[in-house]
């Protein structure tokens, strides 16, 4: 692990600035940072270099089945019709596939730019839905990959328990995912005892969803947390809003927000369809917006309210969920353009004579590390030395400097200009490929071999 390095060109907490020279201790975190200094004889020396970004929602194996899943059926297509190929799919993993998958998830994303990740974790039991004589199996496996790829993890084992509001009975396709409060708390304790070994790790609590959790359910868990995340999926989809509307009177940022202690440890992942009040309410509780515009695209869910939950002063991160495709820089653009399709104009999600992509890229790395809890976000002293160096010999970025780089690499760029990524000061990305990738590939592409074998749309 390098201890100091020398940065031509970075982006530090009060804007851009060159020779930064930048000292970090034992455990990765950065002990000094003085800019305009020339570089020492051992200084690792890098080129331009921005902070490393939270990918806050994931769910690792779905990647193995990115573009299984578009072929039109005999109805209506969309998100309900999508999780009955989901439950097809998951079927057929086991542990050992769920780690290469998850590696693989983890290499692209460091390749992208993503320091950490928030693995949103329900895929907990044997194909007939009995437990693993360890509760915490696929946990561990989750956290053996995250040893393997070097990334940060944040866990969040996720509690599911029923099929719809009012307690309706889990579905044979739900049965991997099932706990009661009592087993979920086995599941946490297997889940800390996997990610204790990992260098920065952290294990959070993630109630699946108001249909999946009941509201006693998430108050009863809720003291598994401690002082860790809490994530919830939310008002994903219009028919949940309306479902929700019929078995308590109220949507669900508003019931949720009405029923439980929301604040900024909290991350109501896709928050999608809420309405004035809600965005308000929820903007003003602290509470971290996890957007995935890519798989809220893909789902066809419908287009987060960005432009007034900004202007409301809400926090949001971003994150790749189903991984369709891995690229910080396309979940951003995406999020900016979903904004200009509705509305009709352009750089809505920044203020008048200001970068875009500066802007929405602070956004994220300030949600996305109180999202997962993670020291991480910023160059500063006492944050954690991740460090994401692009590539400015790359066509998209040439001749460009300060936000026109970072306007260029959001906006006309992808993971090709990611040139090298250290998490905590360890390197784990050179020349833009992971240190680790071909290993991780080839167990990737065998395990696919066999879970696609005799596989159908």
């Amino acid at each position: 692990m390098s201890t100091d390095f020398h940065l031509a060109h970075a982006l530090l907490p009060d804007g851009w600035a060159s020779n930064v020279r930048l000292s970090c201790d034992d455990d990765g975190h950065i002990c000094a940072v003085t800019s305009g200094v020339s570089a020492q004889a051992r200084d690792t020396r890098l080129g331009t270099v921005v902070p490393g970004m939270a990918n806050l929602h994931s769910h690792a194996f779905q990647r193995a089945m990115a573009g299984l899943s578009e072929r039109r059926g005999p109805g209506r297509d969309s998100f309900w019709s999508w999780r009955e190929v989901m439950y097809r799919f998951l079927d057929r993993l086991d542990p050992d596939a769920v780690e290469a998958i998850a590696a693989l998830v983890q290499v692209e994303m460091l390749e992208a730019g993503f320091t950490a990740v928030g693995e949103f974790h329900y895929l907990h039991h044997d194909a007939d839905g009995t437990p693993y004589d360890d509760p915490g199996e696929m946990a561990g496996r989750i956290c053996a990959a995250a040893n393997t790829s070097g990334i940060a993890l944040t866990l969040l084992p996720v509690f599911y328990r029923h099929a719809g509001f009012n307690q309706t009975p889990a579905t044979q396709g739900q049965r991997r995912f099932l706990n009661d409060p009592d087993s979920y708390a086995r599941l946490m304790e297997r889940a800390r005892h996997h990610a204790g070994p990992l260098p920065n790790a952290r294990v959070g609590i993630a109630p699946h969803s108001l249909r999946a959790a009941s509201m006693d359910d998430i108050t009863t868990i809720l003291p598994l947390a401690g002082k860790d995340p809490i994530h919830i999926h939310i008002a994903e989809q219009t028919g949940e809003v309306e479902a929700c509307l019929a078995a308590t009177g109220q949507r669900p940022v508003r019931h949720l927000l009405d029923h439980q202690p929301v604040n900024d440890r909290w991350c109501l992942v896709h928050a999608t369809h809420m309405d004035s009040g809600e965005i308000r309410d929820l903007a003003a509780s602290g509470a971290v917006a996890g957007l995935c515009p890519l798989t809220e695209a893909s789902l066809g869910d419908g287009l987060f309210p960005a432009v007034d939950y900004l202007a409301a002063g809400g926090a949001i991160g971003i994150g790749s969920d189903s991984h369709i495709r891995i690229d910080l820089a396309e979940e951003i653009r995406l999020l900016e353009y979903g904004q200009r399709l509705t509305h009709r104009q352009r750089n809505l999600l920044t203020r008048p004579g200001t970068s875009t992509g500066h802007n929405l890229f602070d956004a994220c790395l300030a949600g996305g590390a109180q999202a997962l809890g993670q020291p991480m976000g910023r160059l500063q002293v006492g944050l954690r030395a991740d460090l994401v160096e692009l590539e400015t010999r790359h066509p998209v970025l040439t001749g460009r400097r300060d936000d026109a780089l970072l306007d260029s690499w959001l906006f006309a760029g992808d993971a090709r200009q990611v040139r090298s990524v250290h998490v905590g000061g360890r390197l784990c990305v050179t020349e833009g490929r992971s240190l680790v990738r071909d290993a991780v590939e080839l167990r990737y592409a065998n395990t696919l071999q066999s879970i696609l074998e005799g596989w159908s749309a």
